[in-house]
């Protein structure tokens, strides 16, 4: 039934870009409060489309923006057939800066065989390689060959802020699944297919220094009361050694390496560094010694200063001592680490760098703890067959320097794990302007998507 499947999905290339430009055109922008009937109506849309596959559909209020959660009906799906959960955002970025864009952000426009819209692949794209799929198979075959849940929010792109009430408010019908299916990450390069295993966490601090009241003249009181802005850029600098380590005590205690063979396989990927500087548009790479660039991106902890702000930075000169100075620094983790532990050791360390005549307040913003997956397990083996099936070669197994902290979400409160199988592609401009998705990915997607429901199938 399979090949019948995707025949069918070849037929209907045209019908399904007609449809995901329909989606894309919504200017689904959670950010934004003048973008809620907006992003409302990207919810209704999926809704409408779940609907026409025969999916009982939901509508899931919360304080912000609703979830969408759809379940296959008992006549729709083989009897004993196992239960998957899948997951995707509708909402998107902001599109800004517009000046940017060759081609307005919200009227999908397709140009030399990419597709190009805000949420192209960031993740209105991707999910609707998934919902194609489930179309495909309910003409062809009158079900689904899985009893399959679907669970889109639109708030991911805020934070998920109200992701995590809405597992725990439908906990005993979520946790039925056997395992989670996400697409929201890349292919490792252009022709070469990959599912992602592992993703670092995230600890996310934003420090806060004061000393006077108010910023002061720096003739007049220059050199007799602290000036923060100097005294954070001294604390700052010592959080790295010459070697490109993070200076916090303990931040190393629990790292632990992946196996030899995994580190060999990503030694034999086909990544070229000089491709990925050039991309890039730096002088060349840098981090930590001892490791590979993909090794520092995807295994490796890191300490990284987001953003600083303190003093007068207007035109011209005005000489003045600030009365404060910020920063927001983050800290990736790898598997191992502990959040709460890392969160602590660098409270410690700021408290030790802290000279007199300044006051620190520190607020962690986010904690997240890294995720890995066994490439081993039947899920994993269902998607790589699939992505073969889809793409038309085997996929490698890579990692991801970012977080996606609903991946913990749904292991703390549901138990199961994750399967991150991406489409697109590194140069999709996610979160900038002219954010595209090739439309050879898009149909290798719906393809992927098809058959790993049906490999899903029998796990």
């Amino acid at each position: 039934m399979l090949d019948s499947v995707l025949v069918w999905i070849e037929k209907n290339r045209r019908a399904w870009l007609d449809d995901l430009k329909q989606w894309l055109n919504i200017a689904s922008v959670s950010a934004v409060s003048a973008h809620d009937n907006d992003t409302a109506a990207a919810a209704e849309w999926a809704m409408s489309y779940l609907r026409g596959v025969g999916l009982n559909v939901r509508r899931i209020a919360t304080p912000r923006h609703p979830c969408v959660l759809a379940t296959t009906p008992d006549d729709l799906c083989p009897p004993g057939a196992p239960t998957i959960l899948f997951y995707g955002h509708y909402d998107v970025q902001p599109p800004e800066p517009l000046e940017k864009w060759i081609s307005p952000p919200f009227t999908a426009t397709v140009r030399d065989g990419k597709i190009y819209a805000r949420g192209a692949s960031d993740d209105k794209g991707q999910v609707f390689c998934h919902l194609a799929a489930l179309m495909a198979w309910r003409q062809i075959a009158g079900e689904i060959p899985l009893r399959l849940m679907v669970l889109l929010e639109g708030e991911e792109e805020i934070g998920s802020i109200n992701l995590a009430d809405v597992i725990k408010d439908h906990v005993d019908e979520l946790k039925t699944a056997r395992v989670l299916i996400v697409s929201d990450s890349n292919q490792f390069a252009p022709g070469i297919p990959a599912i992602t295993t592992g993703l670092r966490g995230l600890v996310y601090y934003q420090i806060e220094l004061t000393a006077a009241a108010e910023d002061l003249h720096s003739g007049v009181y220059g050199g007799a009361v602290a000036n923060p802005a100097n005294v954070l850029t001294q604390m700052l600098g010592r959080l790295h050694d010459s070697q490109g380590r993070v200076a916090v005590d303990g931040f190393y205690d629990d790292v632990v390496l992946p196996e030899e063979s995994i580190r060999r396989q990503w030694a034999e990927l086909p990544f070229d560094e000089n491709e990925f500087v050039r991309r890039l548009g730096v002088p060349q790479v840098s981090g930590e010694a001892g490791f590979s660039t993909l090794e520092r991106r995807w295994c490796r902890p890191t300490l990284d200063i987001n953003g600083l702000t303190s003093g007068y930075q207007g035109p011209g000169a005005k000489t003045v001592l600030p009365c404060s100075a910020s920063a927001k620094v983050s800290m990736r983790l790898v598997p191992n680490q502990n959040p709460d532990r890392i969160s602590t050791a660098f409270e410690r360390c700021l408290a030790v760098l802290k000279p007199p005549g300044v006051r620190l307040t520190l607020t962690r913003l986010n904690a997240t703890p890294a995720a890995v997956t066994q490439i081993d397990s039947p899920a994993i083996t269902a998607a790589a067959a699939a992505l073969e099936i889809g793409f038309g070669k085997s996929p490698v197994f890579m990692r991801e320097g970012g977080s996606i902290p609903v991946v913990n979400w749904f292991k703390e409160l549901l138990g199961i794990d994750s399967v991150l199988i991406g489409f697109g592609l590194p140069d999709d401009n996610l979160h900038a302007p002219n954010e595209k998705f090739d439309l050879n990915c898009l149909y290798s997607g719906i393809r992927t998507a098809a058959a790993l429901y049906d490999r899903l199938g029998g796990i």
